[in-house]
């Protein structure tokens, strides 16, 4: 039997999904129709990787997710300016991003950083045409925009499990 708790999250993470995917698809058609698609599902991964069971958690992952996107979109521009995609370039990539990681000492944020990297590498090599630093700050934005989603679902439509706000427990007081 499926409980109420669990019909609760498929649907918020069901919305979130929707609502990223729309929102990323229109952003990008607004910049780049050709990857409009693939702006829609990265948007709407991040929102559905971000979304977690509490606000605390979720805006958690989201600061992380933000940085890991940050830190790939990065070193993908660096690679797409010098090189163009090969599959072991994209693991070379892949390689510096998670060593940068950790050099900066947030080792936690190195597989949405290789994951960033993947996917402006793969779109780079679909739509050869699009500009490198336009496709890694569209991945940027998307994620981006699917990061904020997930944080707005999460204050709006929290977990009944969730611990209450600090100040409403000491106004009880």
């Amino acid at each position: 039997m499926i409980s109420l708790e669990s019909a609760r999250v498929a649907i918020q993470i069901s919305l979130v999904s929707f609502a990223s995917y729309l929102i990323g698809f229109h952003f990008t058609s607004l910049l780049h129709g050709p990857s409009a698609s693939i702006g829609g599902l990265w948007s709407m991964i991040s929102g559905i990787v971000v979304l977690q069971a509490t606000r605390r958690d979720t805006l958690s992952s989201a600061w992380l997710r933000i940085l890991g996107t940050a830190i790939g979109s990065t070193i993908s521009a660096a690679y797409l300016a010098v090189l163009p995609f090969s599959p072991i370039g994209m693991a070379l990539s892949i390689f510096v991003t998670v060593l940068l990681c950790s050099a900066v000492r947030v080792p936690s944020h190195a597989r949405l950083a290789a994951a960033s990297v993947a996917v402006i590498l793969v779109t780079a090599s679909l739509n050869p045409t699009l500009n490198i630093f336009l496709n890694s700050a569209l991945r940027f934005c998307e994620s981006c925009l699917g990061t904020a989603i997930a944080v707005l679902a999460a204050h709006i439509w929290h977990s009944p499990k969730e611990p209450p706000n600090t100040a409403q427990a000491r106004d009880a007081r």
